[in-house]
Order: C-alpha cells, then structure tokens, then sequence
C-alpha cells in the first residue's frame, strides 16, 4: 500500500495529513509547531518512521489567478529540504481555498470551537492529500 504524507506549510504551525493511494482517502494527523517556517525535523522524522510514506506532498500557496505570492517559495523550500533531508520524492498540489474549504468542514462538523489553528492546517493538509491522490490516481480507459 501506497502511504503519501501531506503538508500544509505555514510560518507558525504546519499541517498535516497521511493518505493511501488505494482508497484515494486521508487521514490529519497533529500539526506541527513551527518557528518562522521552520519546523522540528526530529518530529516530522518520527512521523516518517510510523507512516512510512513512500511520497510526500506539499500544498503550494498561489493567489487566485495562480500567480506566485511570497509563502509560494517558501513551501518549495520546505518540500526542497524534506526531500534533501528524507530522499522521498516530492510533490507540489496546488492549495488555492483549502485553508477555507478546511474552515468550514470543521465548523459544519462541530462550531467554533473545531476552528483551532493546528485543525484546520491539518484538515487543510488532508485536502491537500486527497487532491493529490484524486489527479495521480490512474484513470480506467476501456479502449483497446
């Protein structure tokens, strides 16, 4: 089984999601405390050893017309160094409302009090994954 481990990379706090490419479905997990964008690598080594992702994907931050802002080269550093650090191969899922999208799933699952930053990043992270997972998955094409 495909294991993918996804992230949504802010400054303060970095989300993150666990998904299978089997069922095409994720998982949050905590998200991860960070300082100026730089998170600990020991905690994210420790999820690695658990999960066992053999691909990781980070959520790039683009504006609405899909130009680049200035946390866009900062997630590409970050996917940059997680692949530098693990050697796992690294994918770049466009996160354009999923912070919103995250809101209100959490809000419609229980109110205010489900909006707590670390939830929304790491259900942020999970739309990241799924995302990913639903445009690599393999389409079936019945022609010969």
């Amino acid at each position: 089984m495909s294991t993918v481990i996804g992230f949504d990379f802010g400054t303060k706090s970095i989300g993150v999601a666990v998904g299978q490419r089997i069922t095409g479905t994720a998982s949050p997990l905590s998200a991860l405390k960070a300082k100026d964008g730089i998170p600990n690598w020991d905690a994210i080594e420790q999820l690695f050893k658990e999960w066992q992702p053999e691909q990781l994907v980070v959520g790039l931050p683009l504006n609405m017309d899909g130009t680049e802002q200035p946390l866009t080269q900062r997630a590409k550093k970050f996917g940059n160094r997680l692949h530098g650090r693990f050697g796992l191969p690294v994918a770049f899922q466009d996160e354009r409302l999923t912070s919103t999208a995250a809101r209100e799933e959490l809000f419609n699952a229980g109110g205010f009090k489900k909006l707590d930053k670390g939830l929304v990043d790491s259900q942020a992270a999970l739309l990241i994954v799924e995302d990913f997972l639903s445009n690599s998955l393999p389409t079936s094409d019945n022609s010969l």
